[in-house]
């Protein structure tokens, strides 16, 4: 069987090419790169921007190093311009809203799995492999995308978008590893360029970044009034409402007022960034959602269950919840236990057991069946600007 390994120059990519080498695949090795610093103008809060090599070509070398290292052949490809068109122009769009985008899901339903996976299935490959912590199990004839042994660093949240015709065409060697694990195998394989080398981390394909500097370069800043949601008092100045996130405590400069404070709310049209302090966070809590837009990984609609647990952002455990269908795409989630910092933008993924079945984006979030957005508004009614 011919495979096509994403090799990323991380560590992670290269022990799954080697494994699938070792298990008897046909295994080809595939780099791509999806940004370019200067000619995407990301100049502002780049760190590596005058570095003689940058590193998206470090990590090209890297990868060139294990290919040749494993003795597997590397091909190079560009998806530079699908990146910015379906990935970061969404990501820009979703931030000027004032909401917060996932860009890892992104990636992998755009780039990785679109992008990369046509790309394979016209050179010939019958399927692809990623260094992803994931899974993927049969059962009566349909592939399942499931949660990998390392539960700390399972990914299949950042997978809830990619189609399931794709999951069946997908291995995910790395599924029964721990991370110390491949690090282990790394080292006894002398993969010298990717042993100890720190794992990525940053925006997907970009990296490090000091993000407000970077939205500077897309999305200049207008400063304006941080607003106590409770009083309707200004405390403090903002540097832009569109680079704050909901749920955000640091970074706020609050110096002057009793905290510590927690981003409430925001609102974009009139460039206010409500705030409350940590006695006073009922404003953060709700307990249903409507979300939109979902990618169902299930055998039939028939089979979305009225019961499950999701997860409403990356690391949090599993929540109890209900789901009553709108359409084949959307859903009004329902808690019973009330969430902090449920925030519009994000992505609500679906589990039943190890079974990742779908996740689709935060589109309104509720509380006693009053839109959270509102309640904010009306409690902050005596501000007036």
């Amino acid at each position: 069987m011919k495979v096509l390994v994403g090799l990323s120059g991380g560590v992670d990519s290269a022990v799954a090419a080697y494994l699938l080498k070792k298990q008897g695949y046909d295994v080809t090795c595939c780099f791509m790169r999806n940004w370019d610093s200067f000619a995407n103008n990301d100049i502002a809060g780049n760190p590596t921007i005058k570095d003689d090599t940058c590193p998206q070509e470090q990590d090209y070398l890297d990868a060139l190093a294990v290919a040749n290292h494993l003795d597997l052949p590397l091909q190079r490809v560009d998806f530079i311009e699908e990146y910015w068109d379906n990935v970061f122009k969404t990501f820009l769009s979703e931030y000027e809203k004032g909401r917060t985008p996932n860009p890892d899901i992104l990636c992998n339903k755009y780039i990785k799995f679109d992008s990369f996976f046509e790309y394979a299935m016209k050179q010939g490959f019958d399927k692809v492999a990623t260094g992803h912590y994931a899974s993927n199990a049969e059962e009566n004839g349909f592939t399942y995308l499931t949660r990998a042994k390392d539960q700390n660093k399972d990914q299949t949240y950042f997978l809830c978008q990619v189609e399931k015709s794709k999951i069946a065409k997908t291995i995910f060697p790395l599924a029964h590893l721990e991370k110390p694990e491949i690090r282990q195998i790394a080292a006894e394989l002398n993969l010298e360029s990717v042993a100890t080398k720190k794992d990525s981390t940053g925006i997907c394909f970009i990296g490090e970044r000091n993000f407000r500097q970077f939205l500077s370069n897309y999305l200049p800043s207008k400063d304006g009034d941080i607003v106590d949601v409770n009083t309707s008092k200004v405390i403090a100045r903002h540097v832009g409402v569109l680079y704050y996130t909901i749920g955000q405590r640091k970074g706020l400069n609050i110096d002057h007022e009793k905290g510590p404070w927690f981003v409430v709310g925001k609102d974009v049209v009139k460039n206010i960034l409500y705030v409350c302090r940590t006695d006073q966070r009922d404003l953060l809590y709700s307990d249903s959602c409507i979300v939109k837009g979902i990618n169902w990984i299930l055998p039939s609609l028939e089979e979305i269950p009225t019961k499950c647990t999701c997860k409403f952002r990356y690391r949090q455990k599993d929540q109890d919840i209900e789901i009553e269908r709108l359409d084949d795409t959307s859903v009004l989630v329902k808690y019973p236990q009330t969430i902090a910092s449920v925030t519009e933008g994000q992505e609500a993924v679906f589990y039943d057991g190890d079974k990742c079945i779908g996740g689709g984006v935060i589109e309104e979030v509720f509380k006693d069946g009053k839109n959270l957005n509102q309640l904010i508004m009306e409690t902050a009614n005596g501000y007036r600007g």
